[in-house]
């Protein structure tokens, strides 16, 4: 449930950016909650033809979702799959390395750095929200050597993260999710209105009581009570969480709680126009095609995309804490597809609902997972 404040913080961070290809603009907000827990990464230019988008949503403390929005898209780009053009491996990739970074004598220094202070109940150094900017992407290649110390034997943070990036590469969208934050693309509908534009998900959040995630924390010797993992946490698969991937007999995609992303690519077309990437914060308020016509409604009349992320924020926040919904840490990435002159046969793209294994009409009773 979280500590909450007697009133709100709702001062933002917002930033806007935009290259030949797409534009971007983003918004947090801490709410109602006692600490601000997300973090967030945005790389218009990660290299002369890729864009990085990142949502990091922390639970237990701030460091891992803060960890994560510095390291991971410099993981993706270092590794040796993406020179070859095989994204999909060097996002994986990137997935389950910040797990091992986080690890030893160099990983609780690294933590400790990203923080202010101690936690006196789990003896991490936690600190404020922190967001990189696009000048710091990738000023160098950290070999992450190994350290000698008094921490060398350190297995990692109980605190956790989850992790929803985007990565866009000419006209191709891959979507990489672990956790229960969501992307979302705005696709032209087949209804008969012009204007309509269909919300299709294009990741699954990740909950314990789902078929497949119940069956590898059963089989790793985890179990699900009131619908969390060992009865704590109500995500199955995070970044962090290094109490539930103790299992030395298990690979790291098998242990009770996972980094492994699902990985979803879509072929982008003009029927596209924008992908939404938020935290749950935003989800347990708005279902996915709701969020899509609020977004649309906005862009009728406010060009400056981050506005209209904080007119999301403020429309999701609650009046009180009484309820739940609406008290979460919020923050929210809205990209929007530049249209080029030609047309890009959107009749060969493949339909993003079949590529997700989500159907599209069924998002509204998920948002509420």
């Amino acid at each position: 449930m979280g500590i909450y404040l007697s009133t709100p913080k709702t001062e933002k961070f917002s930033e806007d950016g935009e290259n030949g290809r797409l534009r971007y603009g983003l918004s947090s907000m801490q709410g109602w909650r006692a600490t601000m827990e997300d973090a967030h990464a945005a790389y218009p230019d990660l290299d002369g033809t890729t864009s990085f988008f990142g949502v990091y949503d922390g639970h237990g403390g701030k460091v891992v979702a803060k960890f994560c929005a510095k390291y991971l898209h410099q993981q993706v780009l270092k590794h040796e799959a993406y020179a070859s053009g095989d994204i999909s491996t060097s996002v994986q990739k990137a997935f389950f390395r910040m797990d091992e970074m986080m690890r030893g004598q160099r990983g609780w220094r690294e933590l400790a750095i990203l923080g202010d202070k101690i936690n006196k109940f789990t003896g991490m150094i936690e600190g404020l929200i922190w967001s990189p900017r696009s000048g710091d992407a990738n000023d160098h290649v950290d070999n992450w050597a190994f350290e000698e110390g008094p921490h060398s034997d350190f297995s990692g943070p109980t605190s956790g993260s989850t992790a929803c990036v985007a990565v866009i590469r000419n006209n191709q969208l891959l979507v990489a999710n672990a956790g229960d934050s969501r992307c979302v693309i705005s696709r032209k509908g087949q209804k008969n209105v012009a204007s309509f534009m269909q919300a299709y998900n294009l990741s699954r959040d990740h909950k314990p009581e789902l078929e497949a995630e119940r069956e590898r924390i059963l089989k790793a010797g985890g179990f699900i009570h009131a619908g969390r993992v060992n009865g704590s946490l109500n995500l199955a698969r995070a970044i962090g969480d290094m109490e539930f991937k103790q299992n030395k007999f298990l690979p790291a995609e098998k242990q009770i709680v996972t980094a492994s992303p699902d990985i979803n690519i879509v072929e982008l077309c003009d029927d596209d126009d924008f992908i939404v990437l938020a935290c749950d914060g935003i989800w347990d308020c708005m279902s996915s095609q709701q969020l899509v016509d609020f977004v649309h409604e906005q862009l009728n009349s406010e060009s400056k995309l981050s506005t209209v992320c904080e007119r999301v924020l403020d429309r999701c926040l609650a009046p009180s804490t009484a309820g739940g919904e609406g008290c979460d840490n919020m923050t929210m990435i809205l990209v929007q597809f530049n249209k080029p002159g030609e047309s890009k046969a959107s009749t060969e793209s493949s339909s993003p609902s079949e590529l997700a294994g989500v159907d599209p009409k069924s998002e509204e009773t998920e948002s509420k997972q």
